[in-house]
């Protein structure tokens, strides 16, 4: 008689905890997935996916201006929300059961419900009146969005999620937030003829970019109709006949028809029961875990947005697939977290792998910088000022390039790319002896020969 109900139960169904499952039992262990919402995660339900979806949408409007550029003539254009936002969920639903069929085709077992820690090797089914035992526990939770409790009529402001299902689009808004999610849904509002403001407390936007890419990024959504407000916060909010009245600390007042918060999340760890098997969590409330993705519980794990390591999808999805190799195989693996690719879907798009150009300066005392502004043979055509940022760092001491950045069209499909030669330790040398594409706007990454010198740092040697 088995010891244990299962040898693998994976608290969560999104990306991190379908591919652990999957490959487990695949293996022939016995698994189950609980999941509380819908299959599938913050990345299929309520994050990435939808969002691009959103992007897609929302850069018609720019490609239908392009289009009159190159000698189209086309009737005024009008968007729908409800038709989009019906066909988007429709696609949503069908993405989440092609998870659930794969999670049943591997073996799995899905029980739809919200499963808490009894203890170390017991999980409760809430609302099923029932306990099941395992051998191994996977924590796979995700993050929540978080907002400020302390801001007077907060209860009145939306976040990424309620923005995927807003019964009808706002006039104008005021997007609150400088990271990745505030700066894609800027995009997307202002796309969609949102009259958009961006307010962020910060110096500027997206903390921890390389500053040229955030400098540049501004001046590129400013060009695109989008109010950057900066170094500043929310007094009070409240909600009138007139709209949602923004009272912020430097005097200033925005009167929108909606305020969305994009400020933070947090991982989700609230009711886990984490405190009745010993768990402990970092300080800033993510689960502990050492390279294995194990926390100080021996036969508990935790991968993905509620450990304190990269929030990323496929980051999410490797942790979960090296567990199932270290616990399931009998191959201990881990994922090599060190220059990991991401991509902002911000318009226009960023694309980044690497080092900063202040973290290299810090890192190695000087870096050699290779740097490009330019607007790409398509946007000179139409006259158009749209401009791309590429850039390129060096370490001087072996030549490796330790960081690519990118800002413009297509700057996602480009760093994946780019990141590959990265990864594997490319050197300047080796990098501009691959012969350009032409023409494209990429090629301008391999033809960049001389040492671009900031301006605060004089002029080069």
């Amino acid at each position: 008689m088995a010891k244990y109900d299962y040898d693998l139960f994976v608290i969560g169904a999104g990306s991190g905890g379908v591919r652990a499952a999957r490959l487990t039992a695949i293996t022939g262990a016995k698994v189950a997935v609980a999941e509380e919402h819908r299959v599938g995660g913050t990345c299929v339900i309520r994050g990435c996916v939808p969002k691009k979806f959103m992007v897609y949408a929302s850069e018609v409007s720019h490609q239908l201006k392009t289009a009159k550029g190159f000698g189209w003539t086309i009737p005024e254009a009008t968007f729908d929300w409800r038709t989009f936002r019906e066909a988007k969920d429709v696609e949503i639903a069908r993405l989440s059961g092609i998870y659930v069929a794969n999670l049943t085709k591997a073996g799995a077992e899905l029980v739809h419900a919200r499963a808490v820690l009894k203890d170390a090797h017991t999980v409760e089914i809430v609302g099923k009146d029932m306990t099941v035992t395992a051998d191994k526990i996977l924590i796979a939770t995700g993050g929540r969005p978080t907002v400020p409790q302390d801001v007077p009529g907060i209860e009145h402001v939306i976040t990424s999620e309620e923005a995927f299902q807003l019964d009808e689009l706002p006039e104008s808004i005021l997007v609150v937030g400088g990271g990745y999610i505030a700066v894609e849904f800027a995009g997307i509002f202002a796309g969609l003829g949102v009259k958009t403001t961006l307010l962020y407390r910060g110096p500027n936007i997206l903390r921890g970019f390389d500053d040229d890419v955030r400098t540049h990024l501004t001046r590129e959504m400013e060009r695109r109709g989008i109010r950057v407000v900066l170094g500043c916060q929310h007094e009070k909010i409240e909600k009138t006949d007139k709209g949602m009245v923004s009272t912020l600390n430097n005097g200033l007042s925005f009167t929108t028809d909606q305020v969305m918060f994009a400020t933070g999340r947090e991982p989700y760890v609230k009711g886990l029961g984490l405190e009745n098997a010993g768990v402990e969590l970092t300080e800033s409330g993510a689960i502990k875990v050492d390279k294995y993705s194990k926390t100080n519980v021996d036969n508990i794990w935790a991968v993905g947005d509620v450990t304190d390591r990269i929030a990323l999808t496929p980051v999410a999805i490797r942790e979960g697939a090296a567990f199932a190799e270290t616990e399931f195989r009998n191959n201990p693996t881990t994922f090599d977290h060190e220059m990991v690719a991401t991509a902002v879907f911000s318009q226009p798009e960023i694309g980044t792998v690497g080092m900063t150009e202040h973290d290299a300066r810090v890192a190695f005392g000087e870096v050699d910088v290779y740097r490009a502004v330019f607007r790409p043979m398509k946007v000179t055509f139409y006259h158009g000022e749209e401009q791309t940022l590429m850039k390129v760092l060096v370490n001087p001491a072996d030549q490796k390039v330790v960081g690519v950045h990118v800002v413009g069209p297509d700057a996602g499909e480009m760093i994946q790319m780019a990141a590959i030669a990265v990864k594997m330790g490319v050197t300047k040398q080796q990098w501009d002896s691959t012969c350009a594409v032409h023409p494209t706007a990429a090629e301008e990454l391999v033809t960049m020969k001389e040492k671009y010198v900031p301006p605060n740092l004089g002029t080069a040697a």
